[in-house]
C-alpha cells in the first residue's frame, strides 16, 4: 500500500524528467543518498539505469573507460566465472558462463575470460575443500598471469553465485583472495548483486556476509520490490572522480529512462518499509529457520542432495545418489516444479536444482507450508520416474 501511494504521489507531482545534462529529480537525489548510506564500504556514487543487465553493462563500460582515461587502453579483457549469468545485452552475454546462453549470439565481444565456478561439493577442478588450498583462487591468478594483467579491465562475479548455480557459498578466504588479486593487478572488482541485494541474504548486500567491498556494485530487482523497473551501478568517489577532471572526460554512457522518477519514488518507499519492519534481520531469521527445515527435508528424501542458501535464497539439488553427487538422468526438477505450481506454490527450477526464494515478509507458518509441498512433490517425482 505504501509503495502504491508513493507512486501515485509522484505521478501527481512529476511523472518523469530525464537524468542527463545535469538534470536530476528529488526522488533520484534522495535515493542516491539512501543507497550511499546502506551500501558497503565507500560505495556512494550512483549511476541510474532501468535493469540489472544495464547495471552490469554500465559497470563494465565504466571500467573500460576508466582505464582508457588513465592511459591504459589495452586493459579491455573481463574475467567472469563459468556457470555465471550477468544479463541480456551483448556485453553481459559475452561474460555469461553458460554455453547455451552464448552460442546463438556468437561471435560475442572479444576478451571474455572464464575462471572456474566455485562449487565445493561439485568442484570442476576435482578438489576437496579440506585439502585443496583454494585451488580455485590460484586458478584465477594463473589466468591473470597467462593473459597478462596489463590487458585485463575487470572481474565480474556474484559474491553468492545465483540460482543457476544453486547458491553455493564461496569457501573461506576466496572472496578476500579475489579482492586482493584485483587490487594487486589493477583490475576492477565488480559484484553483481542484482539478485542478492536488499536483504535477501540477511544483510543489505550479500558481499557484507564476507566483509568484502567491490570497486563497483550492480543492483536492481528487489530495489523496488518489483513494483517498477529500476537498476543502478554504484561505485566510489575515487573511481568516479576520473570522469570529472576536465571537459570531455565525462562517463560516456546514459539511458533516457534510467532512474525513472516514479521508480525512484517506489524504491524509496520500499527501502523505508524494509528498514521500518526490520526485514533484513527477518531474512537472517528465515535463513536460520530454513537451514533446520531443509536439513530435516533432506533426511526424509533419498534424492535430495546438496542444499545451499542463506537468508531467503535457497537451492535444493535432486540427485541419484547424494553420497556421491551422482546426477539424475531424468528431469525430476521440472516435475516437482509443475506439481507445486498445480497445487498453488510458485517454484522455479534449473534442471534438477529447485530454487526457493520467498519474500522477506513470509511467515514461519508459510515456510512450513513450503516444506509440506516439497514433502509431497518429491515422493511424487520418485514414484513417477520409478527412482
Amino acid at each position: 500500500k505504501e509503495i502504491k501511494e508513493a507512486i501515485d504521489r509522484q505521478l501527481e507531482a512529476l511523472e518523469f524528467f530525464p537524468n542527463y545534462h545535469d538534470g536530476f529529480t528529488v526522488p533520484q537525489i534522495r535515493l542516491a543518498d539512501k543507497i550511499a548510506e546502506i551500501a558497503p564500504g565507500d560505495l556512494e556514487v550512483c549511476f541510474f539505469l532501468s535493469s540489472g543487465s544495464e547495471s552490469n553493462e554500465t559497470a563494465l563500460r565504466l571500467a573500460r573507460q576508466h582505464h582508457w582515461a588513465n592511459g591504459k587502453p589495452h586493459k579491455y579483457k573481463v574475467i567472469a566465472r563459468r556457470g555465471s549469468y550477468h544479463g541480456t545485452t551483448l556485453g553481459t552475454a559475452s561474460y555469461t558462463g553458460f554455453t547455451s546462453l552464448r552460442e546463438c549470439f556468437e561471435p560475442l565481444l572479444p576478451g571474455a575470460l572464464f575462471a572456474p565456478q566455485v562449487k565445493c561439493h561439485d568442484c570442476e577442478l576435482g578438489c576437496k575443500p579440506e585439502t585443496c588450498g583454494l585451488r580455485c583462487l590460484k586458478a584465477v591468478e594463473d589466468l591473470i598471469k597467462w593473459e597478462n594483467p596489463d590487458t585485463i579491465s575487470a572481474m565480474i562475479m556474484d559474491p553468492l553465485p545465483g540460482s543457476n548455480s544453486g547458491y553455493p557459498p564461496p569457501p573461506a578466504g576466496y572472496l578476500q583472495g579475489i579482492r586482493e588479486l584485483c587490487s594487486k593487478y589493477d583490475i576492477f572488482l565488480i559484484f553483481d548483486e542484482v539478485q542478492t541485494g536488499f536483504g535477501k541474504t540477511g544483510k543489505w548486500f550479500a558481499c557484507e556476509n564476507w566483509g568484502v567491498t567491490p570497486d563497483m556494485m550492480s543492483i536492481s530487482k528487489a530495489i523496488t520490490s518489483g513494483y517498477l523497473p529500476l537498476g543502478m551501478m554504484v561505485t566510489t568517489k575515487k573511481i568516479a572522480s576520473v570522469f570529472n577532471e576536465k571537459p570531455g572526460a565525462e562517463f560516456r554512457s546514459g539511458s533516457t529512462y534510467g532512474g525513472h522518477t516514479v521508480s525512484c519514488a517506489a524504491a524509496l518507499a520500499n527501502i523505508e518499509i524494509i528498514e521500518k519492519e526490520n526485514l533484513v534481520e527477518r531474512a537472517a531469521e528465515i535463513g536460520q529457520y530454513l537451514t533446520k527445515k531443509f536439513a530435516e527435508l533432506k533426511a526424509r528424501h533419498r534424492i535430495v542432495g546438496e542444499v545451499h542458501g542463506m537468508g531467503t535464497l535457497w537451492a535444493i539439488e535432486l540427485t541419484a545418489d547424494p553420497a556421491t553427487n551422482k546426477k539424475l538422468d531424468v528431469d525430476a526438477g521440472t516435475f516437482v516444479r509443475d506439481w507445486c505450481w498445480k497445487h498453488g506454490m510458485i517454484l522455479r527450477n534449473n534442471g534438477n536444482i529447485l530454487v526457493i526464494a520467498p519474500a522477506l515478509i513470509i511467515t514461519n507458518e508459510e515456510l512450513d507450508k513450503v516444506v509440506e509441498y516439497l514433502d509431497q512433490a518429491i515422493p511424487a517425482a520418485i514414484k513417477h520416474f520409478a527412482l
